[in-house]
């Protein structure tokens, strides 16, 4: 698991660090290690609501590696649709 992978999931929406957490295999704690190393370098907003904390990636804060970011989840995606399609067809009589 990385940062990058964190990214992903608050780039739309904000989470709570418990809904981030539930996506990955690995400990609360770790995932909470790794929010604390993207809210140090600015790179995720943090909201607290009561016990809650939110997280949200901070797209302005990113600068231009938030273009690259966004190209590259793109790529990773229409490389998945092809490989589906590609699969899919292959399964096909």
């Amino acid at each position: 698991m990385g940062v990058e992978r964190i990214l992903r999931l608050i780039w739309q929406d904000e989470l709570a660090a418990g809904e981030i957490a539930t996506r990955f295999d690995i400990t609360f704690g770790a995932v909470s290690q790794h929010l604390k190393v993207l809210r140090d370098a600015g790179l995720v907003t943090l909201r607290k609501d009561g016990t809650k904390r939110f997280y949200r990636a901070d797209r302005e804060a990113l600068g231009p590696l938030a273009d690259y970011l966004q190209a590259m989840w793109a790529t990773k995606l229409d490389t998945l649709a092809r490989l589906a399609e590609e699969a899919e067809r292959s399964e096909k009589p």
